[in-house]
């Protein structure tokens, strides 16, 4: 039996559907029509021999297979892409300032830079990392071209990548004192995840008190992983040594942005933002770097 080749178009459909919820607003992401893009699904069905979507009246979702064939097809994509900027895009060079918010540290920031290097060489990228607050700050005064980090609730600036669950974190044998207030490991003032945290709290009547505080997110991570007290962060940046803990007030979500040259000013602002739109937009594909 002949493997047949995956085709891109047909590939890039089925992604637009998937991570749009339906045909018609995928059609309206890709410039189709509604039928073509039922047509293109179709022929990647026909093609693989196996059905990508569940569909009913009112939603459409992934079948197993489709679940199975859209984490390869994102990274197929990614690759193409990559490869395509490499050879045939304009070449991008040029020294580039980046600030990064500390949360997005510990898992995501490795990965994504090795394969940032592989697709611009010729680009020297200084990266900054720190609390979104002072990164935006240090963006708008000059300081930095472009800022990964978080919106603040009700804000539209900026361009969302992602949203970030925000979670109660512990250490996995950690166990809140009895009759006493929760002990909190938490960034100074101005942090959103501090605020949310404490509001959340003291809206649901539980005692706590903040017996640590650190500028940095891997000070405050360590003060939980050592069990002295719980702390909050994004699901995604979670590192060794701490679980999620349940039976705590929901903290929410939050939306991860890239703030900068909204006027288009800097050459390479464009392709690198589109770069990691593209890489954060599904983690795995950093991670695989």
């Amino acid at each position: 039996m002949r493997i047949p080749d995956l085709d891109l178009d047909l590939l890039r459909c089925f992604v637009a559907v998937a991570e749009r919820g339906g045909f018609t607003a995928a059609g309206q992401a890709l410039g189709l029509t509604q039928s073509a893009v039922s047509l293109k699904v179709k022929r990647l069905e026909e093609l693989l021999q196996r059905r990508v979507f569940e569909r009913t009246s009112r939603s459409t979702g992934l079948t197993r297979d489709g679940e199975t064939l859209l984490a390869y097809a994102r990274r197929i994509l990614a690759l193409n892409d990559e490869a395509v900027r490499r050879l045939v895009a304009p070449p991008v060079a040029g020294r580039f300032r980046l600030g990064v918010a500390d949360h997005f540290v510990p898992r995501n920031l490795a990965p994504l830079l090795a394969r940032f290097a592989r697709t611009w060489p010729e680009v020297r990228l200084e990266v900054e990392v720190g609390r979104s607050h002072e990164l935006r700050a240090a963006q708008e005064r000059g300081a930095l071209d472009l800022v990964l980090g978080k919106r603040r609730d009700g804000e539209t600036a900026g361009r969302p990548i992602w949203t970030e669950s925000v979670v109660w974190v512990a250490a996995p044998d950690w166990a809140p004192p009895e009759g006493g207030a929760l002990p909190l490991a938490m960034l100074p003032p101005g942090c959103m995840f501090r605020d949310r945290a404490l509001a959340a709290l003291a809206r649901a009547g539980l005692a706590f008190e903040v017996v640590y505080t650190s500028a940095s997110l891997l000070g405050v991570a360590a003060a939980a992983q050592a069990g002295f007290a719980l702390s909050v962060l994004g699901r995604s940046g979670l590192p060794p040594g701490l679980v999620e803990l349940p039976g705590l007030p929901p903290l929410g979500t939050v939306e991860m942005c890239l703030f900068g040259d909204a006027g288009g000013q800097s050459p390479l602002a464009e392709p690198l933002m589109r770069f990691l739109r593209e890489s954060l937009a599904d983690p795995g594909l950093a991670a695989a770097a």
